[in-house]
């Protein structure tokens, strides 16, 4: 998960521009209804106003997972944007972009340059007279944007060539989704995906399947029925596993007691988490934790 408002701009150096693929910038707004768009806080080069528009010296792949607004480039035409749309920016292409008032939206952003991206557009597999990518809610797209956003964070040795992998993936599903969800009729995957989303944004509160059946507004039977048949685990399941996942990660890394850890995932009752815990992973928490950071010091 990560913060409301959540902008980095990186530093690029020669060895960098190697390469092939350098990243300059990775970000998240959540735009609220009628709030002030765009955000005030970016470099000079970067900022823009919705009565003007700008022109970028790099492409930018933008994802829209809640809301709606409008897009228009020199080559495109206004043209409505909703959740699940892709915004593929160019290098020197007048652009403008917002979202509608009455409903803000969630942007998910990672900016780039160099050789590679070139090359797929020379090649025809991206087009400025395509800046629009439908590729639906997609759990693992919006998994990759929130990794590049914690390593533009850390910046530790090598950041730049792990984000240019994150891109490549990035671009290789924006291609893929696009072309598949122009040939089918993808509406129940399109419910199912943000079934995942939903569930990955609230699975730490008291989340039932029945409140995320409502939210995608699909009836609880069918919902039940048809995300086991697409992710192979029931809703309850798929909850718990997140659960789990996470606790495991709070107990390698953070020193919280299983109690507080407990806490965190949503269980009221610790020793319902630790039982719980001990049958899914064979240890209790505590023994959990104890190996974990034997092996993470020796």
């Amino acid at each position: 998960m990560v913060d409301a408002d959540d902008v980095k701009y990186l530093v690029v150096n020669d060895n960098d521009l190697n390469w092939g693929l350098t990243i300059n910038t990775v970000g998240y707004q959540h735009v609220k209804p009628n709030e002030l768009y765009p955000l005030k806080n970016h470099p000079a080069r970067y900022l823009f106003s919705i009565n003007e528009g700008r022109i970028l010296d790099e492409y930018q792949l933008i994802y829209i997972t809640r809301g709606e607004g409008t897009f228009k480039s020199l080559s495109q035409d206004a043209i409505h944007v909703k959740e699940g749309s892709m915004i593929l920016l160019f290098p020197s292409e007048w652009h403008n972009y917002s979202p509608d008032k009455k409903t803000g939206w969630d942007e998910h952003w990672i900016g780039f340059s160099g050789v590679n991206i070139d090359n797929r557009v020379q090649n025809g597999f991206f087009s400025k007279q395509k800046p629009i990518l439908n590729i639906g809610l997609n759990d693992e797209v919006l998994s990759l944007y929130e990794q590049a956003l914690a390593v533009a964070k850390s910046q530790k040795t090598g950041y730049q060539q792990m984000l240019a992998g994150l891109v490549n993936l990035l671009l290789g599903y924006a291609y893929s989704l696009d072309t598949y969800y122009s040939l089918e009729d993808m509406e129940i995957m399109h419910q199912m995906n943000k079934a995942k989303i939903y569930i990955r944004e609230h699975f730490l509160e008291n989340l039932t399947p029945e409140t995320v059946a409502k939210a995608i507004c699909m009836g609880y039977s069918r919902f039940r029925h048809v995300f086991k048949k697409d992710t192979g685990y029931s809703p309850t399941q798929y909850i718990l596993n997140l659960k789990i996942q996470k606790s495991k990660e709070l107990l390698t890394y953070t020193i919280l007691s299983s109690q507080q850890i407990a806490f965190e995932v949503g269980y009221q009752n610790p020793d319902y988490f630790c039982r719980i815990f001990k049958i899914k992973i064979g240890l209790t928490p505590i023994e959990y934790r104890d190996k974990t950071r034997k092996v993470i010091l020796d």
